[in-house]
């Protein structure tokens, strides 16, 4: 069982890594795949904890341009001006996270339908986007205004139902503000960074209590694997979104959340 259970906790590691950074909601399949498989874990704590390993694995193909950040914040405007645009954007989901953190775990994250319906309306509205002839204003992620940067972070807060994607409605929210599908994407990535990190420190602190000895294997395997394929997603995802758009995974979002449904309502 016990094997079992940690060769289920790779597949999600895996699941997780190569869906954190795409607009499908890698929680949302989590969550699902988990339903499905039969897998739990400790007061859900899993599906948020294994997200540090994707974010290190942006820290690691960003590490240059995070460390020019660190060693000119304290001189150069530019970079005071893009941090503190980061941090304007993190603050909504800061906010409401902390507050809603115990409805989002007990309630949300319980309900398989919920997520499929979002996947499939998130699908609709990102190809909708997609499609849209947008007339781009930012193409530079350290150079938006800053109500810009504040909309993209009210926007990510939609992704606190599991299913509506973080970097989906954060991507959805930077090309309504007028960023080129290149530059929503990567925005996305920087402001993956303060919010998990947020999400995962929350989470450790929330259920510090309940985890055991016996939860680390699950949540380590988890983590590597998620982090492997994580770093390989963060390296093709820009130049991707850049020369295809969105569609297909828009296409993705609506296959799987039908599919889920269909087993849900069958089973």
């Amino acid at each position: 069982m016990a094997d079992q259970t940690i060769v289920q906790a790779a597949l999600l590691g895996v699941l997780e890594g190569l869906t954190e950074f795409i607009p499908v909601s890698s929680t949302g399949h989590i969550l699902l795949a988990g339903h499905f498989l039969g897998f739990e874990s400790t007061g859900k704590a899993f599906e948020v904890l294994i997200q540090l390993g994707a974010i290190l694995a942006i820290l690691t193909v960003y590490f240059a341009r995070l460390w020019n950040l660190l060693v000119t914040l304290p001189r150069e405007r530019s970079t005071q001006y893009f941090v503190g645009g980061i941090l304007l954007a993190f603050l909504p989901a800061a906010i409401i996270g902390a507050l809603a953190h115990d409805f989002i775990k007990t309630v949300l994250f319980e309900s398989p339908m919920t997520i499929c319906v979002a996947l499939i309306l998130g699908g609709i509205v990102l190809l909708w986007v997609d499609r849209w002839a947008l007339n781009p204003r930012h193409t530079d992620v350290t150079k938006f205004p800053l109500p810009t940067y504040l909309a993209i972070g009210l926007f990510q807060c939609l992704a606190m139902i599991p299913g509506t994607s973080r970097s989906g409605s954060t991507i959805v929210g930077a090309l309504l503000m007028g960023a080129d599908k290149r530059s929503a994407a990567e925005f996305s990535f920087w402001l993956a960074m303060p919010t998990m990190v947020g999400a995962f420190a929350l989470d450790l602190f929330k259920n510090r209590d309940i985890l055991t000895a016996a939860d680390l294997p699950i949540i380590a395997t988890g983590f590597v694997t998620s982090f492997i394929v994580a770093v390989f997603v963060v390296r093709g995802l820009l130049d991707f979104v850049s020369k295809r758009g969105y569609s297909l995974f828009g296409w993705w979002r609506i296959a799987v959340g039908a599919i889920g449904l269909i087993a849900l309502l069958w089973a």
